[in-house]
């Protein structure tokens, strides 16, 4: 019985510690290769809050010191928690900024934002995507318990949608689920077939 082969034949290369990231890009059914790179994340003075996820991601890819072979694409990407127009949430310092955060958050509207830039050894591509994120009212007490259990300090915004505070406390999105869990897979995947069509050119 011959295997059918998946579309796309790249070897991934996530430069990220998300395993939250890590667990999306397996799905694509392409081998992935993980490493890290560590920036700076402080964003430019006077940077639009939208613009700094895809920052960050294009950032993280131009540190990255390894070399690409022809059938390698490396992957990097960003996120960043935005209310209103300009209120940049990122990762939360401690607990107490954490709490801070979810305090904000709660009963309220807010828009996630995540950069990926990818890059063969010939070029490279980066672009980010949005979803709005409508969260029920928290307590004091329920935003305690998720920041004590589940210690969000590596999560823009304080929050992870897939674990009990997307299970809880999210009533609605608009966009894609996986922008807001760290990657829009609809928009990597698309990217990848570009690169490849290029590639036989």
């Amino acid at each position: 019985m011959t295997l059918v082969q998946p579309p796309l034949a790249w070897r991934l290369v996530l430069a990220s510690s998300s395993p939250r990231r890590r667990h999306l890009l397996h799905g694509l059914d392409m081998p992935v290769e993980i490493t890290r790179v560590d920036i700076d994340e402080t964003p430019p003075p006077g940077m639009p809050a939208g613009e700094v996820a895809e920052f960050l991601a294009v950032k993280k890819a131009d540190a990255w010191e390894g070399e690409l072979a022809d059938d390698q694409v490396l992957i990097t990407a960003d996120t960043t928690v935005l209310l209103g127009d300009d209120m940049l949430l990122n990762k939360p310092e401690d607990a107490a900024d954490a709490r801070r955060m979810l305090a904000l958050l709660a009963s309220r509207e807010h828009v996630v934002v995540t950069g990926v830039c990818l890059r063969t050894n010939r070029r490279s591509v980066s672009f980010n995507d949005r979803a709005k994120v409508f969260f029920r009212p928290l307590d004091a007490d329920e935003i305690a318990y998720y920041v004590d259990r589940y210690s969000p300090l590596d999560k823009a915004g304080a929050y992870g949608v897939q674990d009990w505070i997307g299970y809880t406390a999210v009533e609605r999105i608009e966009g894609s689920f996986y922008t807001v869990m760290g990657l829009p897979m609809h928009r990597v995947y698309a990217e990848l077939k570009q690169l490849a069509e290029q590639k036989k050119r």
